[in-house]
């Protein structure tokens, strides 16, 4: 029998609860399949800050470099907000990301047919279809260049740099045209290239890159374009390509098209297909433990795990159709609850999907 490690940072808030739920679903898949994972828990977040001081402890990036994948749940909170910047819960992820060298974020943003309701686009947009995404670099540009504060002619300012060399685009370019060759062939890169010097470098390494998928069709958008497009038109984006800063925020908006931020999976890659995993909705702390969060995101995170890291195609698609079995019956946690479908809580859910397998 095959072994998997698998490093489990269930965070702060509803992390705790969506990511027992997950678990249960990825040993009733793994069972099927005949392979074992080993699950080690750690604390990253606010949860560590409380108990060690810090919100990674050399001990959590530790196992998990020691680990096949990381399934993250949430972290953050408003408990731990007026702490330093260093020091508080989001430092985490960055230092996972860092640290464990992921420098590939993949978000789909997909629209369910049986929830099209929830979308706050007209039905006419949406009709058109929304399965679309966003391929997001994650450890350049802006959140890691020069950043601190200074002198201006005596007034206090501060600077950010935005920095990004040819190999970074190259690594993420890559990621991006492999995706859509297994998707519709179609890549979108967005830039700012009338303005950023380093936006006019990235168009053109992409489209030295694109030379070698001659089955891909490539354009370019300036993100504020693509900022419109994407509520305009969803349906026209297979894979959007862009940078760490522009693609932090056109994802948060490609998630909120759908409407179910709690059905939105993502993961973090390098190379040799190690990966984090996790949901793109936040830690909510006040519905935490009340068996009220919706636990899909996290498990369609658990399907790109086996997917992308544990090379198990057949075992995604399998907890990918539960979970849209589940939805078809008319189950519903309360953040996708509608008038006539059937309301559950998070441990339900869970079990629901469960049945399913």
């Amino acid at each position: 029998m095959k072994e998997y490690k698998i490093a489990v940072i269930p965070g702060d808030g509803i992390g705790v609860d969506i990511t027992r739920e997950a678990i249960k679903v990825m040993t009733k898949v793994s069972e099927k399949y005949g392979t074992k994972l080993i699950f080690t828990e750690l604390k990253a977040g606010g949860c560590a800050i409380d108990e060690f001081g810090e919100p990674l402890p050399k001990h959590t990036l530790d196992v998990c470099k020691d680990s096949d994948a990381v399934l993250l749940g949430a972290v953050g909170g408003p408990k731990w907000d007026n702490l330093e910047g260093q020091q508080r819960p989001e430092k985490a992820l960055m230092g996972l990301r860092g640290g464990l060298g992921l420098y590939a974020n993949l978000r789909p943003a997909k629209v369910y047919d049986v929830l099209k309701g929830a979308s706050p686009l007209k039905n006419e947009i949406i009709d058109e279809g929304v399965d679309l995404l966003v391929v997001r670099e994650l450890t350049g540009g802006i959140y890691f260049g020069d950043r601190g504060r200074c002198d201006d002619n005596g007034i206090e300012a501060a600077y950010d740099t935005e920095k990004y060399n040819v190999s970074e685009i190259k690594k993420i370019a890559h990621v991006a045209f492999k995706s859509a060759m297994k998707r519709r062939k179609k890549v979108t890169s967005v830039d700012k290239s009338n303005i950023l010097e380093s936006s006019r470098l990235w168009r053109s390494v992409v489209e030295e890159v694109s030379k070698e998928y001659p089955e891909v069709e490539l354009n370019h958008l300036y993100v504020d374009n693509t900022a419109m497009q994407l509520v305009r038109k969803p349906s026209q984006f297979d894979v959007i390509l862009t940078s760490n800063l522009f693609g932090d925020i056109l994802s948060d908006e490609a998630s909120m098209v759908t409407g179910s931020i709690g059905m939105l999976a993502s993961s973090s890659l390098r190379e040799d297909s190690f990966g984090m995993y996790e949901p793109i909705h936040g830690s909510a702390p006040d519905i935490a433990g009340k068996d009220l969060a919706n636990p899909l995101a996290q498990i369609l995170s658990s399907a790109m795990l086996f997917e992308y890291s544990l090379g198990m195609s057949e075992a995604a698609r399998d907890i990918e159709e539960a979970v849209q079995n589940v939805l078809d019956k008319g189950y519903r946690t309360g953040d996708i609850f509608t008038e006539g479908t059937k309301k559950v809580g998070t441990a339900q859910m869970g079990k629901l999907v469960l049945d399913e397998l």
